[in-house]
């Protein structure tokens, strides 16, 4: 365990598709030790989530007594326990009065973060995990505004008085994999570092589409089959299209303009930092482990902490 200043106060754990984190976390928000594995809910035998919970938190096993709170797509219909969807605008409070508790076999009682929903044009949009990162970021001083959580299904989040009031979702991350791997357009890519001048340009046709997507989209074929790109920079050139297409929409469906919080820690989050700086958007990271900082003020707001 991590020194610090703080006593264990809370177990916070941010249970995904495809990986599982587990924090415990001190009196004042703060991460004293975290634990990590690959067992998101797809990845659980059996779908025995009892059992890896257990061999989580078992480091942890001394400090029985503490809250523990989950959040994340462990509360999705694929998950360990559903749970409803509260609408926007909602906060803390609102996130910590719809808690959904759970006992498990060892008597462990697990209050689960439910997910938040909204609807655009007569459909619902939904996410799970992403509305307690977003809480979390908002704690630690990152205040209201627009922001980005790029991943296979990106969502941009508009927060304002610390509370969500709306969300959009774009499937870019999979439309790009499909594209990839299903399609003639991966026909002429081939396995090269990150092409940052190939992604640039992609990002630029991208913002320039509009309407004109599904036809532009032939080009990320024809240019370097006419020799206007190499084939090292089509993978990038479609990745920077796709993402520029969606800052486009985005920014307009979110009525926003100003710096965008990125959230994310990888080079996917990367890219999105260069295509905001080439759509004259300014950008900022959010801090690492937000998700812990949610789960301690949802826990604070429900009064589970002493």
């Amino acid at each position: 365990m991590n020194s610090a200043a703080s006593e264990p106060a809370l177990i916070g754990i941010d249970w995904g598709t495809s990986s599982l984190r587990a924090f415990l976390i001190g009196s004042e928000g703060e991460v004293l030790d975290s634990v990590c594995s690959g067992q998101g809910i797809m990845h659980v035998e059996d779908r025995n989530f009892d059992a890896v919970f257990q061999g989580l938190i078992r480091p942890w096993a001394k400090l029985k007594d503490l809250p523990v709170i989950a959040s994340g797509m462990i509360t999705s219909r694929n998950g360990w326990v559903e749970t409803p969807y509260v609408k926007v605008p909602s906060g803390a409070e609102d996130l910590a009065h719809a808690l959904v508790p759970f006992e498990t076999k060892d008597g462990v009682t697990v209050r689960f973060v439910t997910g938040m929903t909204t609807e655009h044009g007569g459909a619902p949009d939904v996410m799970r995990g992403e509305e307690t990162q977003i809480v979390g970021a908002s704690a630690m001083g990152m205040g209201d505004g627009v922001f980005v959580m790029p991943g296979t299904h990106s969502k941009w989040i508009t927060v304002s008085g610390g509370r969500i009031e709306d969300y959009a979702t774009f499937m870019t991350g999979e439309v790009f994999g499909a594209l990839r791997s299903h399609t003639i357009l991966g026909t002429l890519m081939v396995n090269a570092p990150f092409n940052e001048d190939g992604f640039q340009q992609g990002v630029e046709a991208g913002l320039a589409s509009g309407a004109n997507l599904l036809h532009e989209l032939f080009h990320v074929r024809t240019l370097p089959l006419f020799g206007r790109i190499s084939e090292e920079m089509v993978a990038d050139y479609l990745s920077g299209m796709l993402i520029g297409a969606e800052i486009r929409a985005a920014n307009k469906e979110q009525a926003k303009n100003g710096t965008v919080t990125i959230v994310g820690r990888d080079d996917l989050a990367d890219r999105y930092g260069i295509a905001l700086d080439v759509a004259g958007l300014e950008s900022r990271r959010a801090p690492d482990n937000i998700v812990a900082r949610g789960h301690f003020l949802i826990a604070k707001s429900a009064g589970l902490l002493s």
